[in-house]
């Protein structure tokens, strides 16, 4: 008699980088303007010119562990799934503490397994906060990159890699093939969901994407806990960070309103500093802190809710 077949794991990557540095083969640095390009946003639709071949080759070649991370994201991101995680963290009830606790608190979220850096998870947010800090960016900009990836106490909580960070999709209706590794919706299953088959699915062209629900993680929850805090623009680059089926492929856009196009730019400029301005030099975290904890008191209260 043949065994059963072993669960494939929760966990497949051996770092959350792993995700990013498939991001950035996939998405490459957009080129600057000639002239400061660091301040102003990008152009919106930047890889639309982008062979779909292309997309397969950097597919083809990305690691096992990276493919198995979005099998598993792919086929268990479901509409239901999603809600049920809303219902499950939104009420903001586990926690409260302020935005520097929460980033010593996600510095509980260890990489040992790594070896591509030593940085801890509160030295890359500085690293994002800081790139927009030497480029002369909005405090509530640079406030922006301190807290997203905040999301990621989702880990801490139990959650596994695939429901906290990844490409977010639209859930409720069809899956478009932009996503990455289209193939492996054929096991999710909203995929034999009558109702979610059409391109517009559930919802209705023009609807705006704050009506979508879109894939669950990191972005969705760190944006609630921010809403009553940033300017709108800091919101959208929370909520919308990891939505790169629309912001940098076009895909779901039927259901964006002229705001949220407009807001699109502002998206771009926030991913240039997310994928692209992290090294492997260790921000002071001490002599940095002053001043992190000086802007976090502009925007934050004391507590927050978690």
């Amino acid at each position: 008699m043949s065994s059963a077949p072993t669960p494939a794991p929760s966990q497949p990557l051996a770092s959350m980088d792993e995700w990013e540095d498939f991001l950035k083969t996939r998405y490459p640095e957009p080129a600057p303007a000639p002239a400061a390009a660091s301040r102003r946003p990008p152009p919106v639709g930047v890889a639309a010119d982008k062979r779909a071949e292309e997309f397969r080759q950097y597919e083809a070649d990305a690691r096992p562990t990276v493919r198995e991370f979005y099998r598993l994201n792919h086929t268990h991101q479901t509409y239901a799934f999603g809600q049920a995680k809303r219902k499950e963290y939104l009420g903001l009830n586990r926690m409260k503490m302020s935005v520097w606790e929460a980033m010593e608190y996600l510095n509980q979220l260890i990489d040992d397994s790594d070896p591509d850096t030593d940085l801890s998870q509160l030295q890359h947010l500085l690293q994002t906060a800081e790139a927009m800090r030497r480029d002369g960016q909005p405090r509530w900009m640079i406030l922006t990159g301190l807290v997203h990836d905040l999301g990621k106490i989702l880990c801490l909580w139990g959650e596994p890699q695939w429901a906290v960070v990844g490409d977010t999709f639209a859930t409720g209706c069809a899956f478009s093939p932009k996503n990455v590794f289209p193939e492996f919706f054929a096991a999710n299953p909203d995929s034999a969901e009558p109702r979610f088959q059409t391109p517009d699915g559930i919802y209705t062209p023009g609807c705006g994407l704050d009506r979508v629900a879109l894939s669950w993680g990191h972005d969705e929850y760190i944006y609630q806990v921010c809403k009553d805090y940033l300017p709108e623009e800091g919101l959208y680059m929370l909520r919308y960070h990891s939505f790169y089926p629309w912001h940098r492929e076009g895909a779901y856009d039927q259901f964006a309103t002229a705001k949220d196009r407009a807001m699109k730019a502002w998206v771009l400029k926030f991913n240039t500093y997310d994928l692209y301005t992290k090294s492997h030099e260790a921000p002071d975290v001490a002599k940095l802190r002053p001043y992190y904890e000086e802007l976090i008191r502009e925007y934050f209260p004391d507590q927050v809710r978690w």
